[in-house]
Formats: structure tokens, C-alpha cells, sequence
């Protein structure tokens, strides 16, 4: 999962987006530097050639080419070979060409082949300027060698080819840098958002002093986050009121009804009114507890709140509640909070147990552990997060005033959070955990 969150962060795709558009600039920007230098090199070589070429010109009129009838040879030297002459006469084995004393300039007459063995222009700029001879029109060449150029290129190549990966490591490592910082206030403020439960909306996310666009972000979020908080507190209160306001008018129906003239209709409206008691008291200690009201903690027995509590809960003739209590399971906490814990959880197992209720409480590696387990039916795995939903119930199939409102075990989790600990359901019952006394 955190290798795909990276891969698909804003981060990273800026980061190779920016890279990506570097890498691009940079190729084209050195193909054409590599391209100019080459133009350039190109250009200089062949004009200094034809300044050459244009140097030689004067001297090469004042000679007089003559064919050599018998030249002696001249070992070892594979081109054309100089033969001294008099008055400028020079006089050449082949008849056809004649060097100068700078080896880059030749001189041909105008019935000479073509001088590429001697240019060679993948390694030479060659220059060449007709020119009339005492003897006759004739040709002067030369040339410039390409070497000096090929070494400039070569020089330019052997920087660019480390220079240019090293130049696109740095930018993508100063866009990941920079994009991490620019974003740091986004996930300051996705972490705070993340933090924020119904408990603490009084929290607010960081506004950073950029004045930018995460800046507005961070004031909307606060904003939202505002109106958020008032509108959960208006609930809150309603719901807090109106289950305060419903307890005495329930109260005193109850009462008239119990002395009232016993019947069937009489029994089954009181049997309504306690529902409606007992829904009415679920949704107090509820708003209370959404409210955050501090707890009045003190130091109690969990197995001594766990015996008393499990013995009080809704009999049923048939189902046993067997107690397993291990002493001086010693923890802070609010008695009336951990009575109607034990209470909820010992109601909903009578109700669902077969035969058998279990109570256990045990110390357990620095925990108050309490197990309450029945052997009924039990709750799905699919389904044992969903029963701690408010108004939540599995057996839909069942007569709503069989069982209870849906509010007992989210009730008791809220108690269980509320003490640092859990409540979860394992194989066949609930467990809570707290933390002991320590010292």
C-alpha cells in the first residue's frame, strides 16, 4: 500500500514530470550545442584553408611546371616527389603535381586527377584556387586538418554525457525537496483532519504564513470544521434535552400504570413505558457521553463491579450466570460508567444465551481483562464491528420488543474507549480491557 501511495502522490509525479521536461531541454539544448560546434569548427577549418590556398596563389604563378623525362626515385615516399629545377622550373617524376614547402599546399596542372587521396576529407578542410602557370592553368590545394576540431568535439561529448545525467539527478532531487516542503502543509493538515473524531471537533487544522492556496485551504477546512462543532453540539443538546424531558412524564405513566387495574393491556402498555425508560436513559448517558464530560475516577474492583452487576441483569428462569472472578483486579475508573458496561454486556448475553451466561475477570500481562461470554448462537465474523453501530440489530427477523434498542453494546464500547481500553467481540463473547493501577 505504501509503495502505490508513492507512486501515486503529487510528489513523485512532479518530481519525474519536472525531470522528465529538464531531460527533454537539456538533450535538445546539447544537440544543438554539439551541432553548432561542429558547423562552427567546420567553417573555421575551411576558411582557414582557403587563406592558405590564397597565400600560396602568388608563388605558384611565378612557376613554370615541366615534365621530368627521367626524375631519379625518391625511396620510401609515396606521393608525388619534388625535383629540383632551375629559374622556378619544378620539375615532378609524375609530371602532374608539385608540393610547396608547407606540406598542406599542392599544386596540380590543369590535366591532374583530382586530389582526394590527398585531402582526404573526413580528416581534412581542403581549399582549392585555379591559378595561370608559365606552363599553364593548374590548380593550387590545401589543406587543414580536421583533428583539432574532432578533439573539441570529443572534449564536449566526454562532458556532456556525465554531465548531463548529473545535472538531471540534482533537479530531480531539488524538485522532490521542494515539492515535499511546499506539501508539508497538506499533509499537516490531512493528518490533524485524519486525528479529528465527533469527541474533539473543537481541534483545528495548522494554517500556515504562506498566503497561499494551502493557506485558503487550511481557513475553509477551519471553517467547515466550525460549523461542523456547532451543529453536532446543537444535536447533542437536543438529544440530551429531549431524553431529560421525556424521564419524568415515562416516570410518572409507569407509576399510573402499575397502579392501575391489572390486564393483559395494562401489562403490555407497561412493557412499552420500559422501553421507553430504558430508551430514554440510553439516550442520556449517550449524549453525555458524545459531550466529553470529564470522569470522576476512583480506584475499584473490577471483579467486585463485574460480580454485582452480572447478578443484577435481566433474568431469564432457564439461562445460569456462572461467575469466575479472579481478586484484586485493581483499576481506575467511574462506578457508574462500569456498571451500566457490565450491565449492557450481561443483558445482551442472557438474551442470546442458550443455557449458560460466563462472567470472568483476570489480570492479564498489565490489563484488566472481563470476558463476557454466553453459548448461543454467536455474532458472524462479517458482522462483529457492525453491532457496535447505534441502532444496530442482527436479528431483524425477531420482534423489535423481544431484545433492546440497538444502543447497549455502542454504549458500553463508548464506556470502554472512554476508560483507555477495548471492547471487541471474540469467539463466543465480548471482552473489554483496561488498564491496571499501576504502583
Amino acid at each position: 500500500m505504501k509503495l502505490v501511495a508513492l507512486l501515486s502522490s503529487v510528489r513523485l509525479k512532479a518530481t519525474v514530470a519536472a525531470t522528465l521536461v529538464v531531460a527533454l531541454a537539456l538533450g535538445l539544448a546539447a544537440l544543438a550545442l554539439v551541432a553548432v560546434l561542429r558547423s562552427t569548427l567546420q567553417r573555421n577549418a575551411d576558411a582557414e584553408a582557403t587563406r592558405k590556398a590564397v597565400a600560396a596563389v602568388p608563388y605558384a604563378e611565378s612557376l613554370k611546371i615541366e615534365r621530368a623525362e627521367k626524375a631519379p626515385p625518391a625511396a620510401g615516399e609515396p606521393g608525388p616527389i619534388l625535383v629540383a629545377g632551375k629559374e622556378g622550373v619544378i620539375q615532378l617524376r609524375d609530371g602532374t603535381t608539385a608540393r610547396f614547402a608547407d606540406p598542406d599546399v599542392l599544386l596540380t596542372d590543369g590535366k591532374a586527377a583530382s586530389a582526394a587521396e590527398w585531402a582526404q576529407p573526413q580528416k581534412y578542410a581542403v581549399a582549392g584556387l585555379k591559378v595561370s602557370t608559365a606552363g599553364g592553368p593548374a590548380t593550387v590545394w590545401s589543406r587543414v586538418s580536421l583533428d583539432g576540431a574532432e578533439e573539441a568535439l570529443r572534449t564536449l561529448n566526454g562532458a556532456l554525457l556525465p554531465g548531463v545525467p548529473a545535472v538531471l539527478l540534482v533537479v530531480a532531487g531539488m524538485t522532490w525537496i521542494s515539492v515535499g516542503r511546499a506539501l508539508a502543509p497538506v499533509a499537516a493538515i490531512r493528518a490533524k483532519v485524519a486525528d479529528i473524531t465527533a469527541r474533539d471537533l473543537h481541534q483545528r487544522v495548522p494554517v500556515p504564513g504562506s498566503k497561499d492556496e494551502i493557506a485558503a485551504l487550511a481557513t475553509t477546512v477551519n471553517g467547515t470544521l466550525d460549523r461542523l462543532e456547532t451543529a453536532v453540539d446543537t444535536h447533542k443538546r437536543f438529544v440530551a434535552d429531549a431524553a431529560h424531558e421525556l424521564r419524568s412524564p415515562i416516570a410518572t405513566l409507569r407509576a399510573r400504570l402499575e397502579l392501575a387495574e391489572p390486564s393483559e393491556l395494562t401489562r403490555e402498555a407497561l412493557a412499552d413505558v420500559e422501553r421507553l425508560q430504558s430508551l430514554a436513559a440510553d439516550l442520556l448517558i449517550l449524549a453525555k457521553l458524545d459531550a466529553g464530560e470529564p470522569l470522576r475516577t476512583a480506584e475499584l474492583d473490577l471483579g467486585q463491579v463485574a460480580a454485582e452487576e452480572s447478578l443484577r441483569a435481566g433474568r431469564r428462569p432457564d439461562v445460569r450466570v456462572e461467575l469466575d472472578i479472579e481478586p484484586d483486579v485493581v483499576m481506575k475508573g467511574s462506578r457508574a460508567h462500569l456498571d451500566r458496561l457490565v450491565t449492557n454486556l450481561a443483558d445482551n448475553a442472557v438474551r442470546h444465551a442458550a443455557s449458560t451466561v460466563r462472567v470472568r475477570v483476570r489480570a492479564e500481562q498489565g490489563q484488566a481483562v472481563l470476558e463476557v461470554q454466553d453459548d448461543g448462537p454467536g455474532i458472524p465474523p462479517e458482522q462483529r464491528e457492525a453491532v457496535f453501530a447505534r441502532f444496530t440489530r442482527l436479528d431483524e427477523a425477531r420482534a423489535r420488543d423481544a431484545g433492546g434498542a440497538g444502543l447497549g453494546l455502542p454504549i458500553a464500547r463508548d464506556i470502554a474507549l472512554l476508560h483507555e481500553g477495548t471492547l471487541v467481540y471474540a469467539d463466543s463473547g465480548f471482552v473489554a480491557k483496561f488498564p491496571l493501577k499501576t504502583g
